[in-house]
């Protein structure tokens, strides 16, 4: 399944590049991220509790931030395994500066299998997209309370 998208952030674009790879606030953002920790440079342990429709379960995994070019662009792969099946994908994400906002291109490829997979891809679409809408209002209150801390 393929997502892709564009969001814009009322941040400088260095400040969001800043948020989406600093670990802390990808737990926050990611929405049933309960834990995220570095495991090497750019890689971190991942528990995310997740699903579609009543199907719902835990997943551990890795994250991994790739071909990180600041404040343009980056890649994050993510695979995940659990009782209900496996969950593996990558998105790019492409970050442009534009009057004092950043608007973030992005796009990826996700793959699941098992039980999760069972409950039909337009529900797994579905569910993606509301998952990607709750990350980006989630990233979008990190980097405006930062800018609100940061303001005299």
């Amino acid at each position: 399944m393929k997502i892709e998208g564009t969001q814009k952030l009322h941040a400088l674009r260095e400040r969001v590049y800043t948020a989406l790879t600093d670990p802390k606030i990808l737990q926050r953002c990611i929405p049933g991220c309960e834990s995220l920790e570095k495991t090497a440079d750019d890689t971190y342990a991942a528990i995310l509790k997740a699903g579609v429709g009543s199907i719902k379960g835990t997943f551990k995994g890795e994250v991994r931030l790739e071909d990180m070019r600041p404040p343009d662009h980056y890649r994050i792969v993510v695979e995940g395994k659990g009782a209900l099946g496996f969950a593996k994908g990558s998105a790019d994400f492409d970050l442009e500066e534009d009057d004092r906002a950043t608007t973030i291109k992005y796009s990826g490829e996700l793959q699941i299998g098992g039980t999760i997979a069972g409950v039909g891809q337009r529900m797994i679409e579905a569910a993606a997209k509301m998952m990607a809408a709750k990350f980006f209002a989630a990233l979008e209150a990190e980097v405006t309370v930062e800018a609100n801390a940061i303001s005299p």
